[in-house]
């Protein structure tokens, strides 16, 4: 089965609205034709302007974190009901530095997943463990523990079109070190074999599996070589034009 890659850049806290105007406007132009689809996760404040910047390209736009209800006194959060209606499509789900920083927990990953989707939103969950839990040989258990727990309570089949992975080992986010394509690959293939185990062949090999931790052009068609790989979540990297570019043109490379 032929799952489109897709290249995610995640802004994080950078970048203004000009800003990202500007940079999001020649990822549109490097997404023509190009194989991958293109989503881009600005900031809160500057995503409705990067949104509007990109009417008629194929670039979608997303937020980088989103609460589980629609409303209510939930003071600084974004619901998904709020997001769609800006026309922001995606949400990042359990991104390690919302667990690190800010104590989410798998269970409220899960919680944020399932009711992004039930609203219509496309979720890129976020799984992977750290340095010290590698080292500890740890790495299946904490994915498959953060899968079940982000996963399931998605819906008992989840539509592959509306939740996409991210493998993003903790200890390569913005450190330079990035897994070994082949180490990558490895647990992928545990991903997509959770996936086969929970929802059957068809659900396993449908679903888009991405891998983010220093992701670069020097490094996006060694990894994108893997059969189990099937695009990228890039943080540091998508702040530079012409970097993030020849990212989503990884096939040119």
């Amino acid at each position: 089965m032929s799952r489109r890659p897709i290249i995610a850049g995640n802004w994080k806290l950078n970048l203004t609205s000009a800003e990202g105007v500007e940079l999001a406007r020649e990822a549109a132009r490097a997404a023509r034709d190009a194989d991958a689809a293109v989503v881009l996760f600005p900031t809160s404040l500057a995503a409705p302007s990067v949104r509007r910047a990109l009417d008629g390209t194929p670039v979608e736009v997303g937020v980088q974190n989103v609460w589980y209800e629609n409303k209510g006194a939930f003071t600084g959060e974004i619901s998904p009901a709020l997001a769609l209606a800006e026309g922001l499509t995606w949400a990042i789900v359990g991104h390690s530095e919302r667990r690190r920083i800010f104590g989410e927990s798998d269970e409220l990953a899960g919680r944020k997943a399932a009711a992004a989707t039930a609203e219509g939103m496309k979720v890129i969950l976020c799984v992977g463990e750290t340095l010290e839990e590698r080292q500890a040989g740890e790495t299946l258990e904490v994915v498959r523990r953060q899968l079940e727990a982000g996963v399931i309570p998605v819906r008992a089949e989840p539509l592959p079109e509306s939740l996409v992975i991210a493998y993003e080992p903790v200890w390569a986010i913005g450190t330079g070190r990035t897994a070994s394509p082949e180490d990558a690959q490895e647990v992928h293939a545990f991903i997509r074999g959770w996936f086969r185990e929970r929802f059957g062949e068809r659900e396993a090999e449908a679903t888009r599996i991405l891998y983010g931790g220093s992701v670069k052009a020097a490094n996006i068609a060694g990894l994108m070589a893997m059969p189990d790989i099937d695009g990228a979540l890039v943080g540091g990297a998508s702040l530079k034009a012409d970097e993030f570019c020849a990212i989503i043109r990884y096939k040119e490379l």
